[in-house]
C-alpha cells in the first residue's frame, strides 16, 4: 500500500465542514478510480493532517488522472476557505504539502 501525508494549517473550528466536504466527495466512486483505500484526517493546535493510503497498483498513475476530474478540482477550490499552506511562501502545488516517511514497521 502506498501512503501520503498531507500536512497543512486549519483553524480546529472547521473540522468539521472539512469532514463533511470530505464524506461528499467519499461517496462518489472518484475515491475507488484513484485508488484510494482509506482516509484519516486529523487536527493539532491548528495543524491539518491528511492521511490517505492507497492501493499499489499502478504507482500513483490514477491519482495523477483523477487530478483533472471536476470533481476534484471543485473540492480542492472548496477546501480553500478551510485549510491553508503549512508554508505559504514554498507552496506550488499539493506535492509541496506531503510528509516525508522516514520510518515504517509492519508485522
Amino acid at each position: 500500500m502506498h501512503s501520503t501525508l498531507i500536512v497543512g494549517r486549519m483553524r480546529p473550528e472547521s473540522a468539521q465542514d472539512v469532514a463533511q466536504l470530505f464524506a461528499d466527495f467519499d461517496r462518489s466512486d472518484l475515491p475507488h478510480r484513484m485508488g484510494t483505500r482509506r482516509r484519516e484526517l486529523f487536527t493539532y493546535q491548528g495543524l491539518y493532517f491528511h492521511l490517505q493510503d492507497f492501493s499499489e497498483q499502478d504507482g500513483g498513475h490514477r491519482i495523477q488522472q483523477a487530478r483533472t476530474d471536476p470533481r476534484f478540482v471543485r473540492i480542492s477550490d472548496d477546501l480553500k476557505p478551510f485549510i491553508e499552506a503549512f508554508d505559504p511562501a514554498t507552496w506550488r502545488s499539493p506535492a509541496d504539502a506531503l510528509a516525508s516517511r522516514f520510518y515504517h514497521w509492519q508485522p
